[in-house]
């Protein structure tokens, strides 16, 4: 259909390109209209000269098919006219554009020009309306047809042929509402299929008939339309039973009744119409081939008469089934009870018939368990033949679940009076109890069992709020975990549970249940990644609706020794520490710091030495990890000491790491305060020779001897004491700071000065004066630099400075002027508090230093003490120097001077030692992770 659309566009196209001119005229036009002038529209007068253009002649040319003469007319100057009344529908019937082609020939005098082709559309107007083939239509419904039945109805047709005024629409109307709707179908061809489909079931007892009209619009303007009148009738259909009035009929007669009158007339009414509504009677097969001996039914009517030997005088009641069909195909029917008593004077019991709403044999039906209170359960019919008082019966129904009520004479109904519970109780018996006012009253019993069927109606339940369970990381999968116990006391699916496992972050689990509840790994555990799992255990049964319950289910995750512990500090292997020893301070030298990621016992860490300890000369806290020295360090003791060192845990089994730490110590006794030592251990040394001289004189009795040794000790003594104090040059400064101009290192000397005796008196209180003034304004100037006095003290792999309390004066170096500077104490307040690990990176005034335990404040004021050793320090990374006195040490990087120094004043009389304990920083530093050197101050800027 498409590509034969396109088709005709094409050659529409080609052919539209050789017209020469196109003309548009509507249909129904006066005769002789002018239409156009072809010589001005064309533009073709206008290529010819102007002198010339009275010779040019238009003539119309003849077709041989077609006579369009009798519709144009062409002037010879090339005027157009219509000269009849243009109709659409007659020269176009099939075609959705109308027009026709007019050839005319342009002539110069008798000399031939061209062809003009002239194309004259005429436009359609809406001159026709849409009409229906016939005016009424009659459709038949059937009240059996269901939603959707549709019925087709004959189309309006519009001779009209342009689209628009063509285009026909369709609408139902109608007075009152109808259970119809219109429609609207296309075919293949284009054209289009009208019908009336059914909305909503159709009832002929309610409605046998319809009438409504279809309206049909085209799309031209103005618009114009037709009706077609629809009449629909419903057809009847077998779908209502025959019905009686009553559903029992109770009828008592005696022996006096007459044979030929009839006991009952039976009328069952059929709302449906014709053979569907024609009524016959018989006696159902529930009515004794006995009881049908002493009765007769009339099948047309419904009269029931008794038999000519009707026996008064054996029974009592007669029950009669009768049922009413109708003559649809197939045919419906129904039935109804008549009893038949018969009166006479003895006494009889009451008869009791219960007819259950659900199943039942035996006496026994079923209900549900949620089935509602005040339902209804049975239907209890009292029969009792006698007449008078012993006719007359009262019931009863003693039990919690059941009521008994009275719907009239002899006529009860049995409701629910409360809730059955499936799982209590799932057998109900009840027992009716019938009695008649006759004497002697006459008592009827009768017991009835119902059934209680099991419902869905519990959730499952836990018998744990939360369920705690412990495990072991690193078990292989489907370890077991623990067991989750729910119940339901439903029967049957509603007690069938399934176990699922969630978590309300939607965190994938590394567990699974069965459906019996017990709970697994899917993975190994790792309790260092996460050591407790909370998530929920969904319990669903199997009944209808389905009912849950959730529990929360906690597992720890317990911990295995799995993990060997590390060191943190020292951070590399191997570790290099230089360190010089003091006696008379705290042996701590470093602190060795590791970590285990167990937890618990696991994770307890005990340190201790492997080797390089030979000499036993350093000891471990192997709770700690404080390294110390063990006993007072000796001279030749000086060197490298290569360490190994072990820490473990205490799981099992039990871990371990070792890391090593090369350990550089200083210990001389040239410097100033061994010469003390030496002093005193030579005094020492002297007393005791003396001592022994003297006993050895004593006991060879030679007095001279005692006296001339004597002299001797006395003189020796003087001479060492002289020789002491030739070996300190006071003319020495206590710094020297040079600069050069090849690298920026700084070079610090220290030359102790001896105080003279005139001095020596006021010397404590000159330093603390000095100390006092030197802690309120102090500036140092390394290198040009001025540096505050409050920088932090601290060691890098670049440089060491320890400041002591000295006047002392800045020689020239290279030219340069020399500057009076002053050491500071440091304030040890302005450090910050130690971390719980005891070993913290901390900045302060624009410095990081790491701050170890078993340091001590400064003490505030001078102490004195009779022997000491003594160092001074002071080193960079490229040119740094200490001395003390007349020798020099070469500096080491990485040094750490774990304890305070000390100032010495020393005359011929007694040694005074000024002791001010400097706080100590971490003089050592990872080599991967250098502390930062002084910050710039204003100064530099």
């Amino acid at each position: 259909m498409f590509a034969l659309f396109c088709t005709i566009l094409l050659y529409l196209y080609s052919y539209c390109l050789s017209v020469d001119f196109t003309y548009h005229i509507k249909e129904g036009n006066m005769p002789i209209s002018y239409i156009g002038d072809i010589a001005v529209d064309t533009h073709m007068i206008e290529k010819i000269k102007s002198e010339e253009r009275h010779l040019i002649r238009f003539n119309q040319l003849q077709k041989d098919k077609e006579n369009v003469s009798q519709l144009f007319n062409i002037s010879k100057d090339g005027k157009f006219y219509v000269i009849q009344t243009l109709d659409a529908e007659t020269l176009c019937k099939y075609k959705k554009m109308c027009f026709r082609m007019v050839d005319v020939a342009m002539q110069k005098r008798e000399i031939f020009v061209r062809i003009l082709e002239i194309k004259v559309v005429v436009e359609d107007i809406n001159d026709h309306q849409p009409v229906f083939p016939v005016k009424q239509i009659t459709l038949e419904f059937s009240e059996g047809d269901k939603k959707g039945t549709t019925l087709s109805i004959p189309n309006a047709i519009d001779e009209d042929i342009s689209e628009e005024n063509s285009r026909i629409t369709y609408k139902l109307l109608s007075n009152n509402k109808v259970p119809f709707i219109m429609v609207v179908s296309e075919r293949v061809d284009g054209s289009y299929s009208v019908g009336i489909t059914l909305e909503t079931e159709l009832d002929r007892e309610v409605e046998d008939h319809y009438s409504f009209q279809v309206i049909a619009k085209d799309g031209g303007k103005p618009s114009k339309h037709g009706i077609l009148k629809v009449y629909i009738s419903v057809l009847d259909i077998n779908d209502n039973l025959p019905l009686f009035s009553q559903d029992v009929y109770n009828i008592s007669i005696n022996c006096k009744y007459q044979i030929n009158k009839p006991v009952i007339d039976l009328d069952a009414e059929d709302l449906d119409a014709g053979e569907n509504g024609k009524v016959i009677y018989h006696f159902s097969s529930k009515t004794s081939e006995m009881t049908k001996l002493h009765f007769q039914l009339n099948e047309k009517t419904g009269e029931i008469f008794l038999c000519e030997n009707f026996p008064f005088e054996k029974r009592q009641t007669y029950e009669l089934y009768v049922e009413a069909s109708d003559g649809g195909n197939p045919p419906l029917s129904s039935m109804t009870m008549i009893l038949v008593n018969v009166v006479n004077q003895r006494n009889n019991p009451p008869v009791i018939d219960m007819n259950f709403v659900s199943k039942s044999s035996n006496n026994m039906a079923t209900i549900l368990e949620n089935t509602k209170i005040g339902s209804f359960i049975a239907y209890v019919k009292i029969s009792d033949t006698d007449t008078g008082q012993n006719g007359k019966v009262t019931c009863t129904l003693q039990h919690d679940k059941f009521q008994l009520q009275n719907l009239g004479e002899k006529k009860y109904k049995v409701v629910l009076k409360s809730l059955a519970d499936k799982e209590k109780e799932s057998h109900i018996t009840f027992k009716v109890i019938c009695e008649d006012n006759g004497l002697p009253r006459l008592r009827t019993e009768r017991e009835f069992s119902v059934l209680v069927i099991d419902i869905n109606d519990v959730i499952p339940q836990f018998n744990k709020e939360t369920y705690k369970f412990l495990i072991y990381e690193n078990e292989e999968s489907n370890f077991p975990v623990g067991f989750v116990n729910a119940t339901d006391p439903d029967m049957g699916l509603g007690g069938q549970l399934t176990f699922s496992l969630f978590s309300k972050n939607n965190l994938a689990l590394p567990f699974q249940i069965t459906n019996y509840g017990f709970i697994s790994t899917t993975e190994s555990l790792d309790r260092e990644q996460k050591d407790i799992y909370i998530f929920q255990v969904l319990v669903k049964d199997s009944g209808t609706p389905r009912l849950n319950n959730t529990v929360d289910v906690i597992v720890e995750v317990m911990d295995k020794n799995d993990n060997a512990p590390y060191f943190t500090f020292p951070s590399v292997n191997p570790f290099s520490l230089d360190i010089y020893f003091q006696s008379h301070n705290n042996n701590d030298i470093t602190k060795l710091k590791a970590y285990d990621k167990d937890s618990k016992e696991n994770a307890f860490l005990k340190y201790e030495i492997l080797e390089g300890n030979e000499k036993e000369l350093f000891t471990m806290n192997c709770y700690t990890g404080i390294l110390s020295f063990s006993r007072n360090v000796y001279r030749n003791e000086a060197g490298v000491y290569n360490l190994l060192f072990v820490v473990k845990d205490n799981g099992i089994p039990i871990l371990s790491t070792t890391t090593s730490l090369s350990l550089t110590l200083v210990a001389s006794n040239n410097t100033f305060p061994l010469l003390a030592i030496a002093t005193n251990e030579l005094d020492f040394k002297i007393q005791m020779n003396l001592f022994l001289m003297i006993i050895a004189a004593a006991v060879s009795g030679s007095v001279i001897m005692v006296i001339s040794i004597t002299i001797c000790v006395v003189k020796k003594s003087n001479n060492i004491m002289t020789s002491s104090k030739q070996r300190i040059n006071p003319s020495d400064k206590i710094f020297s700071v040079d600069r050069e101009t090849q690298n920026t290192s700084e070079q610090i000397s220290y030359n102790p000065p001896l105080l003279r005796e005139e001095t020596q008196q006021n010397s404590l209180l000159q330093l603390q004066e000095e100390k006092e003034q030197y802690l309120s304004n102090y500036k140092v100037t390394l290198n040009g630099k001025n540096l505050n006095s409050r920088i932090p003290y601290q060691a890098t792999s670049k440089e060491i400075h320890q400041i002591y309390v000295q006047n002392a004066h800045r020689p020239a170096s290279h030219g340069k002027n020399t500057e009076d500077f002053r050491c500071s104490f440091y304030n040890y307040r302005q450090m910050t508090a130690k971390s719980q690990n005891d070993c913290e990176f901390t900045e302060k005034v624009g410095s990081h230093y790491e701050e170890l335990s078993g340091l001590h404040p400064h003490q505030n004021d001078f102490q004195e003490a009779s022997t000491s050793q003594f160092q001074v320090c002071a080193s960079s990374g490229t040119n740094s120097s200490y001395q003390t006195g007349n020798f020099n040490t070469t500096g080491h990087t990485n040094v750490t001077s774990l304890h305070a120094q000390s100032l010495i004043r020393t005359n011929n009389l007694s040694t005074t030692i000024l002791t001010q304990t400097l706080p100590t920083k971490c003089g050592f530093s990872s080599f991967s992770k250098p502390l930062p050197a002084l910050p710039k101050t204003a100064s530099d800027i």
